[in-house]
């Protein structure tokens, strides 16, 4: 194995094949990503293992393998659905306790299998703190019915924690439902016969209202409706018959007042309909306005098209990583600055002297009021009639100012890319802050590969031809402009994590950033992008024109230079990206910031337009 190889792959590898083989689906798809576990069709998302490849982390993966395993295996969507509850509590326990049978099938028919899902319920467990909840109220009761389920089903003791919440309610549980969990065994190969008792289980504990009605009733009632609209005679040929005389009497009977008011309605409504025919008689204004068009989802283009916004994701770094893995990422991030340790240093301490030089105190002077020039006094000493002098200081523009980096979080910059991009906003944002700079951290990237959720909706709904944008974006802030560099500098290490870079969108995720600048009081606004190239999203570019995407970045850029409320550069990490973005450099390596962003950076707040305007010749760092 070389040096470059990820020590982790083997054992992804193999656990992907044992999964495929107990699922019973040599198709299926097995990735590792940081998102939550799931299993969606032919795809299957594991928690992501780490090149350090722990014991905790191999154990949770395969627990998590081996449950979704199961529920692919055992599992039928269409029967779970006919069952399924209608209120969010008998909702809640009826899919738990599913869950729970497809695990206690599998351990029966392969007992390696229950081990690993131990370990899963026992990361649960620890990660929820079951094992501190004291009142039955605070622990969930679909969690403690689905460990009852299991615990009968294989007779195995649950982990720590778990048996804990299961204590909190099995009281309960037996109490209500003992006789109905006394048929468990029959019924848990059968998950027709499961859902049965499961609703019957839901209905013991106090839930029935929530049920809705039963799919089994309805079927008789439909089956019985039929029957008896074949054994009905036919109508007799003559239409002046008495007994249907009999029958339309006594219809009219009874339904006369119901009868009247519907035809009191009916006869409003023909009125209407001849005066809405009538055009002449309808005034033009008070004719029936469509609705309105839903607003376009850029506001760079029209015609740019969105399928679906509603699995879009806007979260902290915080939210996508624990705390303590945050930190060990940061750690990992800080090694590949070991090497880089002086280049870094002198970066900041030149880029510091270099911004610091631009907000050095200047005076008006002569002025009639302000503070005393205690330099002018001579000369009220040698002639007394010259007047006081004072001087005033001028307000400096720099300190005003407010800077936006917009890291490109794409697959293609994994390795040595991310790693530059994450050493750039390390030392832009702790130099910049010691100047008084206000600076923000965002991220732009994708929840999953080729499409995710939005793409299987678009599946679902006949693949509709030219749907716009065809993935689930993911904005990530690492930082946010008023919070201070060192609460937030462990988010940094988030770019490290293996399964987090995936496609990039880049026209939203810019027009996302310049929203957000937009809305801050800072006189002056920069918004730096930090990228390796051209927008790409397979599931978009594969049902749209080649260059959708790119015409939209191109459109975004455009509509910010040309509002100028925020100024735009970018820094391209081993890509040209001049044809993009009017100002910018490109860099291969960590040793070419010094000179690009000190230039850069002092360049923009440097007070002469004219030092400004020399840096629009710099674009590429040799």
């Amino acid at each position: 194995m070389s040096k470059t190889d990820n020590p982790a792959d083997p054992f992804k590898k193999a656990l992907s094949e044992a999964t495929r083989t107990l699922a019973d689906a040599p198709d299926l798809t097995v990735t590792y990503s940081v998102d939550p576990p799931g299993l969606s069709g032919d795809a299957m998302r594991l928690p992501q293992v780490t090149r350090r490849l722990t014991r905790d982390e191999v154990l949770l993966a395969r627990g998590t393998a081996d449950t979704l395993a199961l529920r692919h295996r055992f599992h039928d969507a269409a029967c779970h659905a006919k069952y399924l509850p209608q209120g969010q509590m008998a909702r809640d326990l009826y899919q738990a306790m599913e869950e729970a049978r497809c695990e206690a099938v599998g351990a029966r028919h392969m007992p390696g299998t229950a081990k690993n899902i131990d370990a899963r319920i026992l990361h649960e467990a620890t990660r929820k703190g079951y094992a501190q909840i004291r009142d039955r109220q605070d622990a969930p009761l679909s969690v403690a019915a689905s460990y009852m389920i299991r615990q009968l089903a294989t007779g195995r003791d649950l982990p720590e924690g778990a048996d804990h919440i299961l204590d909190l309610w099995r009281g309960f549980i037996e109490e209500r439902a003992g006789e109905t969990l006394e048929n468990l065994d029959s019924v848990l190969a059968d998950q027709s016969a499961f859902a049965k008792l499961a609703r019957q289980m839901i209905d013991d504990l106090g839930y029935g209202d929530q049920l809705g009605d039963d799919p089994d009733d309805q079927g008789d009632e439909d089956e019985g409706t039929d029957d008896e609209s074949d054994d009905q005679p036919e109508e007799p040929e003559n239409p002046d018959s008495q007994g249907q005389d009999d029958s339309s009497e006594d219809e009219t009977s009874e339904d006369s007042p119901a009868q009247d008011a519907a035809q009191a309605d009916m006869a409003n409504d023909e009125d209407a309909d001849d005066e809405m025919s009538d055009e002449t008689q309808m005034p033009e204004a008070d004719a029936p306005r469509e609705p309105p068009p839903p607003p376009p989802h850029s506001e760079a283009s029209d015609d740019y098209k969105v399928f679906a916004t509603d699995f879009d994701e806007e979260v902290r770094a915080e939210e996508l990583a624990e705390a303590a893995e945050l930190e060990r990422l940061r750690a990992y991030l800080d090694q590949q600055l070991e090497p880089l340790k002086g280049a870094v240093s002198r970066l900041a301490n030149k880029l510091q002297r270099r911004l610091q030089a631009q907000q050095n105190r200047s005076w008006l002077f002569d002025l009639e009021e302000g503070i005393l020039d205690a330099g002018r006094l001579a000369r009220v000493v040698a002639n007394p009639t010259t007047p006081l002098s004072f001087k005033q200081e001028k307000d400096t523009e720099f300190r005003d100012t407010v800077v936006t980096l917009l890291l490109d979080n794409s697959g293609s910059m994994r390795g040595r890319p991310i790693s530059i991009a994450a050493i750039c906003a390390d030392v832009l944002a702790r130099t910049l802050e010691r100047c008084n700079v206000k600076v923000e951290i965002l991220g732009f990237t994708t929840r999953a590969w080729k499409g995710g959720q939005s793409r299987e909706r678009w599946l679902a709904e006949g693949r509709s031809a030219q749907p716009g944008r065809l993935n689930d974006l993911r904005h990530i802030i690492y930082k946010q402009a008023d919070a201070p560099w060192r609460r937030v500098r462990p988010n940094l290490g988030l770019m490290m994590k293996e399964g987090l870079l995936k496609e990039n969108i880049d026209g939203e995720a810019l027009e996302w950033a310049h929203r957000r600048m937009i809305a801050r009081p800072e006189a002056r606004k920069i918004l730096m992008v930090i990228s390796d190239g051209a927008p790409v999203d397979d599931s978009t570019l594969s049902v749209n024109s080649a260059n959708f995407l790119e015409k939209h970045l191109r459109d975004v850029i455009a509509m910010v230079e040309r509002r100028k409320a925020v100024e735009l550069l970018a820094i391209g990490i081993g890509h040209d990206v001049t044809r993009y973005y009017e100002r910018a450099v490109t860099i291969t390596d960590v040793e070419q910031l010094a000179g690009a962003m000190t230039e850069q950076l002092a360049s923009l707040f440097d007070r002469d337009p004219r030092a400004r305007a020399r840096f629009a010749g710099i674009r590429r760092v040799v």
